[in-house]
């Protein structure tokens, strides 16, 4: 910071301290702060399920004045979800949501007496909803109902009796926390319009962006034909690599392979082992995995947003093949910066394809890279959020 400014106080809420950046809402963060603490003095405050060590703590520690974690402890989040059967705010509030971490955040606040508040994803919105002392922005990031509505479609009976409830739970809690907020922001113009209030139009787009290093130049030799890369405990995830493996892999060249890399895999995508397809789990650079495949397929039907992954791996120049779902919130101009499959049998072809055909390849590669390169920096994306907070 210049020392000769004056920096308005920003205090950042957000439901999981943002690092390590093994999931999308923790890499959004962590890079949004990192460009607003150019403009305003953070003040960081974090639930958080696990324990924060000093070293992930000093990750941020360069671009926040003060950092304030509030552990959730098993039984804070047990009593935060009961309480939900007795109202009707979403289930995921209530796992997040403890009287007591509100208690301590109102003291924060009037110590803290912050010029702007910035408040990551509904799940954090309580704890500042009723503070009014200063201009309040909200990222919805995605439309959270919208994808828990998906996910009941294609859920067994149990499991999709819960998730109709938490995505009404949902669709309700986003439209009534719209008036909470002076401004709001969100990842696409596909997920604004799956918010149902009267003023969604006023919505701001703040798509995700990438690391400047994603686009260093670097010649790593291809050890695998297709990757997948993402937190592979999250349902989308899991769907998409089960449809990976199980529905496009056996229509392919029996000599094709497959990598699956990122935090958390469950024992389901475990048993998608073989001796064609690896299972890496945490990769501490993940370029790496990136750069080891000649191809990134993402076959995406559940997920909302604009995927963190589609744009690392454009940037890097791995060619990609996604859904039409995933490419509406990304806006890739199809057959020339993307290719598009929505069927086991499309995704098959145009995995042949850009095998097959070494100039679409590189056609394809230079192409998303530069697309990524223009729109999509972490400095570009976020001017938008720091004019907003402005406001």
């Amino acid at each position: 910071m210049n020392s000769s400014e004056t920096y308005k106080k920003l205090v950042v809420i957000t439901s999981r301290f943002p690092y390590p950046l093994e999931k999308g809402d923790k890499l959004r963060i962590y890079q949004q702060i990192k460009q607003l603490s150019k403009h305003f003095e953070i003040h960081l405050i974090s639930t958080n399920e696990h324990i924060v060590s000093q070293a992930q703590k000093d990750e941020l520690n360069s671009f926040c004045k003060s950092i304030h974690i509030f552990p959730i402890s098993p039984w804070q989040k047990a009593v935060g979800i009961f309480w939900r059967f007795f109202d009707e705010k979403p289930f995921q509030v209530g796992y997040f949501y403890h009287y007591t971490i509100q208690r301590k955040i109102d003291k924060l606040l009037k110590t803290i007496q912050p010029d702007r508040i910035y408040c990551q994803l509904i799940r954090s919105a309580e704890y500042v909803k009723n503070y009014h002392n200063c201009p309040k922005t909200i990222d919805y990031m995605d439309a959270f109902s919208k994808g828990m509505e998906r996910r009941a479609k294609s859920a067994s009976l149990l499991k999709r009796m819960i998730f109709q409830s938490e995505w009404k739970r949902l669709s309700s809690y986003e439209n009534s926390i719209f008036e909470y907020f002076e401004h709001r922001t969100i990842i696409s113009e596909q997920d604004k319009n799956y918010i149902f209030h009267k003023k969604k139009d006023t919505i701001q787009i703040v798509p995700n962006g990438v690391d400047e290093l994603f686009f260093e130049k670097e010649n790593k030799q291809k050890d695998t034909d297709i990757v997948f890369i993402g937190n592979m405990g999250y349902p989308p995830n899991i769907t998409a690599v089960q449809f990976l493996v199980n529905n496009i892999l056996p229509l392919l060249p029996t000599k094709t392979t497959v990598k699956i890399a990122g935090s958390s895999p469950t024992s389901e995508v475990y048993k998608l082992a073989s001796d064609k397809v690896e299972i890496t789990g945490y990769i501490d650079d993940i370029r790496d995995a990136y750069r080891s495949a000649r191809l990134f397929v993402a076959p995406m039907f559940l997920g909302t947003g604009l995927q963190n992954k589609l744009l690392e791996a454009m940037a890097l120049g791995i060619p990609c093949i996604t859904t039409s779902l995933a490419n509406n919130a990304l806006g890739a101009i199809p057959e020339k910066m993307i290719l598009i499959a929505n069927t086991p049998e499309e995704f098959a072809q145009q995995i042949q394809r850009l095998l097959s055909d070494s100039d679409l390849y590189k056609s394809i590669s230079q192409s998303a890279q530069d697309y990524i390169s223009q729109h999509f920096t972490w400095e570009t994306t976020t001017q938008k959020l720091i004019d907003l907070i402005r406001l």
